[in-house]
C-alpha cells in the first residue's frame, strides 16, 4: 500500500510541485492550502506523514502541530515543517513542540525525499521494537529474570550513599535496610525489605546517586538488574511504571511519617513503633505474636537513638510483660498492645 502525505502549504507553487514529485515517487498525496483545511484532512485520512509550511492564513504551522498533538490518533504522525525561515529561535520553537524534522525553504527533491524516509523508517523501527501488551505478573518474571543473582552474608553493606546507581535489586530471600550514617558514627535507618521486595529503584528514578546505604540484615539471595533494562521495561510497560510510581509514592510518605515521629514521640513510644514495623514486616500478619532476630544496634538505627537506649526501652517492656527474651532474638508478646503505647 502506497505510504500517504499531507501537504499543507499556502503557495500553489510549491504545494503543487512537492504533490507531483512524491506522486511520481508512488506516495498518496493530499493538499490542503491553509491550516484549517489541513487539520481537517490530518483527523479524517490519518497520514502517514505530514509536510506543513509555518507562515500561513487562518492558522500557521505551530497551531496545526499543536492541535494535531492533542488528538491521540494524529499524535504520533511524523511532522515536517517547511519554512523558509531559518532562525534558531523558530526551528526551537518547532522541535520543542515535537516537530520531527525541518526542510528549508528552497530544498531539492533529494533533501525532500531524505527527511521523508528517514521519519518513516524511524516510526517502522520504534513499532517493530515496541514490547506487546503483558500483564503484570508476566513483565515482573521478565524483568528479574535479566539480573543476576548474588548472595549476600549477614551484615554485608550492598551499596553506599554517593555510589551510582547501576542496579535495580530484588530480593529472593533475606532482609535488606537502608540507612544513613553520619560523622559521629550513628545510624538512622530509612527502610526496611524483605523477600518480595524492590529497592534501590529511588536515585534510578530521580538521575541521582544513591542517597543512603543499604546493607543486609541476614544472609541473603538479591537479584541486581541492571539500570539500563529497568528504565527500558518502565518506558516500554505501562504496568510495571505503575507499579513503581506507587512504590515512589509510599516512599515518600513513609519518610514523612518517621520524621513527624522522630520530631514528636518519645523515645519509649518510638522504639515501640519500631518493633511494631519490624514485626508488622518481618513477621506473619495474621498473629498477635511473633518472634524478631533483630540487633539491639539495628533497632537503635531504627528509632534515631543509642543502643544503650534501646536497651533500657526493652528492658521496661519484658517488666510490662509486652515482650520476653528468646535466646539472641525478641519475643513480641502483643503487636496491639506495643501499638497503643502512650507518649
Amino acid at each position: 500500500m502506497n505510504k500517504k502525505v499531507l501537504i499543507i502549504e499556502d503557495n500553489d507553487d510549491i504545494r503543487e510541485g512537492i504533490s507531483e514529485v512524491l506522486n511520481l515517487a508512488g506516495y498518496e498525496t493530499f493538499l490542503a492550502i491553509n491550516g484549517k483545511i489541513g487539520v481537517d484532512l490530518a483527523t479524517k485520512n490519518l497520514p502517514d506523514l505530514i509536510l506543513c509550511d509555518i507562515m500561513m492564513p487562518e492558522l500557521d504551522g505551530y497551531g496545526v502541530l499543536y492541535l494535531l498533538q492533542k488528538n491521540t490518533k494524529t499524535a504520533t504522525i511524523p511532522f515536517i515543517f517547511m519554512t523558509a525561515k531559518v532562525e534558531r529561535a523558530d526551528m526551537r520553537k518547532g522541535m520543542e513542540m515535537g516537530a520531527d524534522d525541518y526542510l528549508t525553504k528552497p530544498f531539492d527533491d533529494v533533501e525532500l525525499f531524505n527527511a521523508i524516509e528517514s521519519r518513516l523508517k524511524k516510526k517502522q523501527n520504534a513499532e517493530t521494537v515496541k514490547s506487546p501488551p503483558i500483564d503484570k505478573d508476566t513483565a515482573f518474571l521478565e524483568l528479574k529474570a535479566k539480573g543476576k543473582i548474588r548472595s549476600f552474608a549477614n551484615k554485608q553493606i550492598i551499596y553506599i550513599e554517593n555510589d551510582d546507581p547501576n542496579y535495580l535489586y530484588y530480593i529472593n530471600k533475606g532482609q535488606v535496610k537502608t540507612y544513613k550514617r553520619f560523622k559521629d558514627g550513628r545510624e538512622l535507618s530509612d527502610t526496611l525489605y524483605k523477600a518480595g521486595d524492590f529497592f534501590g529503584y529511588e536515585s534510578i528514578c530521580n538521575g541521582v546517586s544513591y542517597t543512603e546505604n543499604a546493607a543486609t540484615l541476614t544472609e541473603s539471595e538479591v537479584v541486581l538488574i541492571a539500570k539500563h533494562d529497568f528504565l527500558d521495561y518502565i518506558l516500554n510497560h505501562q504496568e510495571v511504571a505503575a507499579v513503581f510510581i506507587s512504590l515512589l509514592s509510599g516512599s515518600v510518605i513513609d519518610k514523612q511519617e518517621q520524621m513527624l515521629q522522630l520530631a514528636y514521640f518519645s523515645v519509649r513510644k518510638r522504639v515501640a513503633e519500631a518493633l511494631v514495623q519490624v514485626a508488622l514486616k518481618f513477621g506473619n500478619n495474621n498473629d498477635d505474636t511473633c518472634i524478631l532476630k533483630i540487633s539491639r544496634d539495628d533497632l537503635a538505627a531504627l528509632v534515631g537513638t543509642a543502643s544503650e537506649t534501646v536497651s533500657r526501652m526493652l528492658a521496661d517492656f519484658k517488666e510490662e510483660s509486652l515482650i520476653a527474651k528468646k535466646g539472641n532474638a525478641i519475643q513480641i508478646l502483643s503487636i496491639e498492645k506495643l501499638k497503643n503505647i502512650k507518649q
